[in-house]
């Protein structure tokens, strides 16, 4: 007996290591490659998101620059040189441009030389030469100009925007001064998370706008240009940059026309933080799915090794139970030759008491010739006796041959009208006891039908049996409904048909199991309570009678079984 639990503790060992060990390599295969794929995935479509918004936003500034840079050539075009220089000219063009846009902030007519002729703003620059100043020499070379920012004159951070225009041999030129607060408004109104930001910085590296997170202030140099720059080729136009060492995540594109890099960068613990997230997810998952895994194997090697021992135990008690049933069976096959040869001497014996008792009334006619009273009263009773065992005997031996003889089917004519009625009585105090309600609506002018009543007294039993289990484990010992019924009815060839059905409002069949519903061995029951040879049986029967059986169910609503058969005024006799 020990060295069985030492094998059964052996075999739990193992099925527990079996269940923890094996699965769990898996599990953290499967984890691993998702958090891969995730980490991936965010990274691609972070840097794809990043190069979109870079994309975009250097478009809207260049077109930005543009559009300013076609304000001053319509105007140029629209007036000439002397239009400008008339008494309050320059001031009305200043106020259609900036009504135009609101980035205008002054505008000045410069000629050849670079002499500040005509001047609409808020600063005293009219007669400031500018002969010296890069933007204007730049302007004359190229016939347009952006600047970078620089302080000038007005000593504040600004840049302008001026045009070249050649008319009668007269070269002059128009100014007009950016806001830069305005546009830095633009350039930094990029929002990514709680880090992201866009600024512009010249071929020098130098701030042209300002910053959100406001770490280099406006014309300062950004120490991360150097770098920055060098991943730049010839062809090049955007790249992405993820630098070691750096806590931000760049995307850098340079502008056309100008010689001016636009930066869109965000924090890396912000753009990863789905990413953290997800580890810490993950994490944690791993940890509650590995301790649910050892959890569940211990609790299911526990309840293997406690089934075995049940198993084991009752392995014992069915050898012995199929011992005592192999001698019941052969008990059994034997009990019906043993009846009969049995009931032969009962008969002689029966025949000999009869013979006993004449001879008697014979020989003792009388109590006067009787020499002793008391013998021949002990003579009568047991020749008495004699007879009420033989009686006895014959009543046994009777109810055995009775028992094991095979019946022989006959077809009859079959009353629904009166044979259901007699069925159902056989189950009415079952159906009471179990609360379930059995109801009966059977027509009057329902004809007959040819069958075996015991046969089809079979059928009902079991279809009405099986409804009860149904509707009990449906409503428990309330609420549960049987409805047998029996109506006249005509077929697709106009044949009088009689239509009984058994309906109940109990817990259904699986649509899976409609299918097999009327096969052999076949159960939805438990182990113990159903053999699967009650419905094949009872379709048997009913296709010997000639009639058809038929199920309808929904899960949860009830089950309705159908039974066809001919009238019997429609069969030949």
């Amino acid at each position: 007996m020990s060295r069985l639990k030492q094998n059964r503790q052996q075999l739990k060992r193992v099925i527990f290591l079996n269940m923890t060990f094996f699965p769990m390599i898996p599990f953290i295969i499967v984890l691993g490659i998702s958090f891969y794929f995730f980490s991936s995935t965010l990274d691609k479509s972070t840097q794809a998101s990043l190069e979109r918004i870079l994309t975009d936003h250097r478009k809207m500034i260049e077109s930005f620059l543009l559009e300013r840079k076609s304000d001053l050539e319509l105007i140029t075009r629209a007036y000439t040189f002397q239009d400008i220089m008339a008494e309050g000219a320059i001031g009305t063009i200043c106020h259609s441009l900036q009504e135009r846009s609101a980035a205008f902030v002054d505008l000045g007519l410069f000629d050849e030389t670079g002499n500040h002729l005509k001047y609409s703003g808020s600063f005293a620059l009219a007669g400031k030469r500018y002969t010296q100043e890069p933007w204007f020499q730049k302007t004359m070379l190229r016939g347009f100009y952006i600047s970078d920012i620089f302080l000038g004159y007005r000593n504040i951070p600004h840049f302008v925007v001026a045009v070249r225009r050649t008319e009668n041999n007269k070269t002059w030129v128009l100014r007009a001064t950016i806001d830069t607060v305005f546009f830095d408004s633009m350039v930094s109104g990029v929002r990514m998370g709680k880090t992201g930001e866009a600024y512009i910085l010249n071929h020098e590296g130098v701030a042209q706008t300002a910053r959100r997170s406001g770490d280099i202030a406006l014309l300062d140099k950004d120490p991360a240009f150097g770098w920055m720059q060098n991943q730049f080729s010839a062809n090049q136009q955007t790249f992405q940059l993820s630098p070691k060492g750096q806590p931000f995540l760049y995307a850098v594109s340079k502008l056309a026309n100008k010689s001016w890099y636009l930066v869109v960068r965000q924090e890396k613990h912000d753009v990863y933080r789905a990413l953290y997230s997800a580890v810490l997810i993950c994490v944690g998952i791993a940890i509650s799915g590995l301790a649910a895994l050892v959890v569940l194997a211990y609790f299911t090697s526990e309840t293997i090794c406690r089934r075995m021992e049940r198993l084991d135990e009752e392995k014992e008690q069915l050898g012995s139970q199929l011992i005592r049933a192999v001698q019941l069976a052969e008990i059994g096959e034997m009990a019906a030759g043993f009846a009969h040869e049995i009931n032969n001497p009962l008969q002689i014996i029966k025949s000999e008491y009869a013979l006993i008792k004449i001879l008697m009334e014979e020989l003792y006619p009388g109590k006067d010739t009787v020499p002793d009273p008391q013998t021949f009263n002990d003579i009568r009773e047991s020749v008495d006796q004699i007879h009420k065992q033989v009686e006895r005997c014959h009543e046994i031996t009777s109810a055995i041959l009775k028992f094991g003889r095979k019946k022989e089917v006959k077809h009859t004519t079959l009353d629904p009208g009166t044979v259901i009625p007699e069925i159902l009585k056989l189950v009415e105090n079952s159906a009471r006891t179990s609360g379930v309600e059995i109801l009966t609506r059977i027509e009057e002018n329902v004809p007959s039908f040819m069958g075996d009543p015991g046969r089809f007294q079979q059928v009902m039993l079991n279809l009405v049996n099986n409804a009860m289990h149904a509707v009990t484990n449906q409503h428990g010992a309330q609420g549960g409904r049987i409805e047998i019924s029996a109506a006249q009815t005509r077929d697709n060839e106009g044949q009088t048909m009689v239509n009984i059905q058994v309906k109940d409002n109990g817990c259904g069949i699986a649509p899976e199991h409609m299918d097999k519903i009327f096969s052999p061995f076949f159960t939805t029951k438990a182990v113990g309570k159903g053999t699967g040879l009650g419905l094949s049986v009872c379709f048997g029967i009913i296709e010997s009678f000639g009639g058809t059986m038929s199920v309808d169910s929904r899960p949860g609503e009830g089950t309705v079984f159908s039974i066809q058969l001919a009238a019997h005024e429609n069969q030949s006799s």
